[in-house]
């Protein structure tokens, strides 16, 4: 078995940062009314500004496969390569443009190059940029590559604009007056979410000059055999938990249902996805004897920063206290950014000096849609 080492990152976020107060211009407006949710749940969530692959007038600037591509040239200038220097190609995302071709395959589209390459795609939520991580890294690791590249996009904005809850609020319109938010469900999420693409370099070598980050292992796993659906789109969720998928709808429901809006079960949400994390971080500490005391810098991908409080107290429960100075979140900043938010803490981290040789980074990603998680041990080189 080689090794396997994160040596650059890169980022590609679109456009301008976008402000708390100007949400709605570029989403626009249910039913032509402002929110009455958007200042509740942004003051919980701590967000100040996100990314909008959008313009003010809620016309699309880039696509989810031209920022991932903008995200690997920039690192691929970063490291004096190009596309034909690459082994794989992995992507994950939660928002492809398309069912079929494959994201992953798009993107090699976009990106060109003389030669052929193996790419692979990792769809779903959260989890989809670690999937794509993991697989770089098992392929470097293997021997079977030299040199790959995870990357990890999305354009949430795509199903958070006015337009997909339009036809239900009009169908609707007497339900949402005595119940002012729409679907709380559907409208929390609109909020919360933000777009932008990463990319990691995977080589299976530290790098002569600078720092790299040694892989020490990748570890997910699934509750969906124990657990009902979270968070969703293009399906409607039954009253018995079960899912009824957009093919099984008329065409006309599509809009009066809001098929393709992307909403979230809070109801759930708040009850087991902290709980479920910390049941499985428990799991991989002791199979891989990880103590809170060995971690330097714990980077969790939060929702909303009103988890934070949750995660130290339950962190605390279990005996796997990490003190709040060690933690390195930039979700005010760049919003969530879904599949890519750990990425992008990552960037950020590697980029803020504060590194040294021999420290230990711990990842947490979790994904609510079915309750998926993902831990990642790297060590500073």
């Amino acid at each position: 078995m080689s090794n396997a080492y994160i040596v650059k990152s890169a980022k590609f976020f679109p456009n301008a940062p976008v402000g708390n107060d100007d949400m709605e211009r570029y989403l626009g407006m249910i039913n032509g009314q402002p929110s009455k949710a958007r200042r509740i749940i942004l003051k919980k969530n701590g967000i100040e500004t996100r990314y909008y692959a959008l313009d003010s007038n809620g016309n699309v600037t880039h696509t989810n496969v031209e920022m991932a591509a903008e995200a690997i040239r920039n690192l691929l200038n970063k490291c004096n390569l190009t596309i034909d220097d690459i082994d794989v190609l992995s992507c994950g995302t939660a928002t492809p443009e398309q069912l079929v071709p494959s994201h992953g395959v798009m993107v090699h589209g976009a990106l060109g190059g003389s030669k052929n390459i193996e790419v692979v795609s990792f769809a779903g939520s959260c989890c989809a940029g670690m999937g794509a991580l993991k697989y770089a890294y098992l392929q470097v690791l293997s021997g079977l590559a030299k040199r790959a590249i995870a990357s990890a996009s999305e354009r949430t904005s795509a199903w958070l604009r006015a337009s997909y809850f339009q036809k239900e609020s009009e169908e609707l319109l007497k339900q949402v007056e005595a119940k002012p938010m729409l679907a709380f469900e559907k409208e929390f999420l609109r909020w919360m979410l933000s777009d932008g693409a990463m990319a990691l370099m995977i080589e299976n070598e530290p790098i002569a000059n600078g720092l790299s980050l040694h892989i020490d292992w990748i570890e997910m796993t699934s509750y969906a055999n124990k657990m009902e659906t979270c968070m969703y789109a293009g399906a409607e969720k039954q009253p018995d938990g079960s899912m009824k998928g957009w093919a099984m709808f008329d065409e006309d429901e599509w809009l009066s249902k809001s098929i393709f809006a992307i909403k979230q079960d809070t109801r759930i949400l708040g009850e087991y996805i902290i709980g479920l994390g910390c049941d499985y971080l428990q799991q991989v500490a002791e199979k891989h004897n990880l103590t809170p005391d060995q971690i330097d810098w714990f980077l969790p991908h939060l929702s909303s920063m009103f988890f934070k409080d949750v995660a130290l107290r339950s962190l605390k429960k279990i005996g796997f206290e990490i003190p709040e100075n060690r933690w390195f979140i930039n979700l005010s900043r760049v919003g969530n950014i879904a599949s890519a938010s750990a990425y992008a803490m990552l960037d950020e981290l590697m980029d803020s000096g504060k590194l040294k040789k021999g420290q230990k980074i711990l990842l947490m990603v979790p994904e609510s849609a079915r309750f998926s998680y993902c831990y990642c041990l790297l060590t500073v080189c």
